[in-house]
């Protein structure tokens, strides 16, 4: 396990050192490690240890981080490590992202070995996923720099729960996010997150207007938690009035998992009452997930409310867009990034070791 040091804490004058990664800023005596797990302090200092370690590595559709108007049909080559800085009851990553267990870290690969790996695979983009990108920032940021160098863009699935100055920097690294909104009150976010609302939409706010990250939003649903008529219509507007009509927004259904296993699955007829509010406050790309809704899934534009992009899971049909994402109907432009045709990697997920080479 290789050590290393980081930059975002300082000394408090009772000796204990404070992280200053996130809102959380854990204060840790020697020895002691964060809520993540992952940063700790040794020798009076903020250090990360799992850099350059991983739960595993896979290739992906990008529509599944989800990304739909990021280089659609590409592939992306996904990693994690291990730790959080949010307490989700409801987390579908748990085994990773809740773990203490640095065994759970069986790969590894130095950033330009992932580089090249991914490169070599044929993936656009590299994905910093399955726990949050927050906790091992300085892993994440010297991939996407040896990735940049070689073409390989980089994608952070994020809950966005992170201060300032670390969230400068952090995102000078990275050209796309999927930043999870878990709901849109400080009660859902305090009791099935522990955590808060307000730093979230400050960093979904300074994506907007402090950088040319492209980003999309993703909100799951939980029947009787999140998914009232009042708190999508604020949360709706909120987006429509901050972020503006062009930010991608995913509805997706929860299933019982973790700690909420007493809830049911999330009815598809929530997602498309989501849908629907959200469209009548403005917003114009409003899709479903983790449910069979190729109407949900597809792309329209919204200039002649055409279809442009066909998607039927995580496959794409017909595409009626030009090399730079105008409508081939009546020529307006798709938002997002977009280089040439679509691409053609389909469903699959392809599961990759790199300790013993990239297959």
């Amino acid at each position: 396990m290789k050590i290393h040091p980081t930059k975002y804490w300082h000394v408090l004058e009772d000796g204990r050192v404070q992280c200053d990664v996130c809102p959380r800023e854990c204060r840790m005596h020697e020895g002691q490690r964060g809520l993540c797990f992952v940063r700790g302090v040794e020798r009076g200092e903020v250090k990360l240890y799992t850099y350059g370690r991983s739960s595993g590595f896979c290739v992906d559709p990008i529509e599944k981080k989800p990304l739909n108007h990021f280089l659609p049909g590409t592939s992306v080559l996904s990693f994690g490590t291990a730790g959080c800085n949010l307490a989700c009851k409801f987390c579908q990553n748990w085994d990773m992202s809740k773990s203490r267990e640095m065994d759970t870290l069986a790969d590894q690969a130095s950033p330009e070995m992932l580089a090249a790996a991914a490169n070599r695979l044929g993936c656009s983009s590299v994905a910093y996923t399955y726990n949050d990108p927050v906790v091992f920032m300085e892993y994440a940021m010297d991939v996407a720099d040896a990735c940049r160098a070689l073409g390989v863009k980089s994608v952070a699935v994020t809950a966005g729960y992170m201060s300032a100055a670390p969230r400068a920097e952090f995102y000078k690294h990275m050209d796309a996010a999927n930043v999870d909104l878990k709901g849109f009150t400080e009660r859902f976010y305090k009791k099935i997150c522990g955590a808060e609302l307000g730093p979230v939409l400050d960093t979904l706010e300074y994506l907007k207007r402090e950088t040319s990250v492209w980003f999309e939003i993703t909100t799951l649903l939980i029947p009787d938690e999140n998914d009232s008529d009042a708190e999508l219509d604020r949360m709706t507007r909120w987006i429509m009035d901050k972020l503006g009509p062009d930010v991608p927004l995913h509805f997706t259904a929860f299933h019982p998992d973790w700690k909420m296993l007493d809830k049911t699955r999330t009815p598809a007829s929530t997602l498309t009452r989501a849908r629907n509010i959200a469209r009548a406050n403005g917003l114009h790309y409003v899709y479903t997930g983790n449910v069979h809704d190729s109407e949900g899934a597809s792309t329209y534009c919204a200039g002649c409310n055409k279809r442009v992009i066909e998607r039927d899971w995580y496959e794409l049909g017909e595409w009626k867009l030009d090399a730079r994402g105008k409508c081939s109907h009546c020529g307006a432009q798709l938002p997002g990034v977009f280089d040439g045709a679509a691409g053609k990697w389909g469903a699959k997920r392809m599961p990759v070791r790199l300790a013993a080479g990239a297959r």
